[in-house]
C-alpha cells in the first residue's frame, strides 16, 4: 500500500519502471518517492470496458489464449499482476502526488487515460510528464535523429534530467481530466485489440494492421539471403520491431507471425513457441 503523503510515479512498461528507480535512486530519494508499474503494453490486447471486472477478465482471457511464454506468464501470473496494480491505483491516498509518464505512443497514452479514469473520483495532485516532448525540448542537440517511441527507450541519467526540469509542472486541470475521462469512455466502448498513435490521438486499427508489413519484412530478408531459405523467427521479428513506428512489443509481432502461418503464408520448421524454436519462409 502507498502511505500518506508520499509521491507516486506512475508507468506503464517493466523497462520504464527499472529506469525511472534507477534515476530516483542517483537523485537519493527512492525511499520516499515509489513506482508503481503496469507491466503490460496497452497499445495491444481489448481494453472494453476495463475498469470493469468483466473488462478485466475479456483482457485476461485475450492474452492467455493468444500469447505464449516459456515460464507461462500469461497463464499463471499476468492476471494476478494486473488486478494488483489496477487495485493499488484505486486505493492511493488523496494525500499523494502522482506523477504519470508517458510518452506519445499509444501504449502509454491509453494507460494515461485508463489510470486517469481509474482516480477520476479522487483529489489527488496529477503531474503529466510527456517524455516524448520533454525528450526533444531537452536533448535536441545531442540526438537529433534518435526519438524515443516510449518513456522506457530513454536512459536513466536523461529520465533524471526530466523529472529535475519537470516535477514542478502544474498539475492536470480539472478541465482536462475531464477530457481524459471522455476519451477513456470511447476508448473503453470500442472492442479492437490493436492500437496506434496518430496525430496526438489513440485510433483503434484493425487487428492485421501490421500483417503486411510483416510480410514485406520478410520479403527483405530472403532479398538479403544467398539462397532463399528459411530465416529464424527471431530474425524476422527484429526486424518488424527495428523499422515499426509504434511500440508493439514483440510478443504482438509473434503472435502475427504465428497467423500467418497458419493461414498458409509462411512455411514452418520447428514448433511455434518461443522464438528460437522455429524458423519461417515466405511460402512460394
Amino acid at each position: 500500500m502507498i502511505n500518506k503523503s508520499e509521491v507516486l510515479h506512475i508507468v506503464f512498461g517493466q523497462s520504464t519502471s527499472g529506469s525511472l528507480k534507477m534515476s530516483l535512486r542517483e537523485l537519493g530519494i527512492e525511499n520516499e518517492e515509489h513506482v508503481l508499474c503496469f507491466s503490460d503494453i496497452f497499445s495491444v490486447g481489448p481494453i472494453w470496458k476495463l475498469h470493469d471486472e468483466v473488462g478485466v477478465k475479456q483482457r485476461i482471457d485475450w492474452f492467455r489464449t493468444r500469447f505464449l511464454s516459456e515460464d507461462d506468464y500469461y497463464e499463471m501470473d499476468y492476471g494476478k499482476d494486473f488486478n494488483k496494480t489496477k487495485d493499488m491505483v484505486c486505493h492511493v491516498p488523496e494525500e499523494t502526488t502522482i506523477f504519470l509518464w508517458a510518452g506519445d505512443s499509444s501504449h502509454e497514452q491509453t494507460g494515461v487515460r485508463y489510470v486517469l479514469y481509474l482516480l477520476n473520483n479522487k483529489r489527488n495532485n496529477i503531474i503529466l510528464i510527456n517524455t516524448t516532448k520533454a525528450y526533444h525540448e531537452q536533448f535536441k542537440d545531442s540526438d537529433r535523429v534518435y526519438s524515443p517511441l516510449t518513456t522506457g527507450g530513454i536512459p536513466p541519467e536523461k529520465l533524471k534530467s526530466i523529472y529535475e526540469k519537470n516535477k514542478t509542472n502544474n498539475p492536470i486541470s480539472i478541465e482536462d481530466r475531464r477530457k481524459f475521462h471522455r476519451e477513456w469512455e470511447l476508448l473503453a466502448e470500442a472492442q479492437d485489440v490493436l492500437r496506434i498513435w496518430d496525430n496526438g490521438e489513440v485510433h483503434g486499427v484493425d487487428e492485421d494492421f501490421y500483417d503486411l508489413f510483416i510480410i514485406n519484412k520478410a520479403r527483405k530478408v530472403h532479398s538479403q539471403q544467398k539462397n532463399r531459405d528459411f530465416m529464424k523467427s527471431a530474425v524476422l521479428v527484429g526486424e518488424v520491431i527495428g523499422h515499426l513506428e509504434q511500440y508493439l512489443g514483440d510478443e504482438f509481432i509473434q503472435y502475427r507471425v504465428r497467423h500467418l502461418i497458419n493461414n498458409g503464408t509462411f512455411d514452418i520448421e520447428g514448433v511455434p513457441t518461443a522464438m528460437r524454436f522455429y524458423s519461417i519462409k515466405l511460402r512460394t
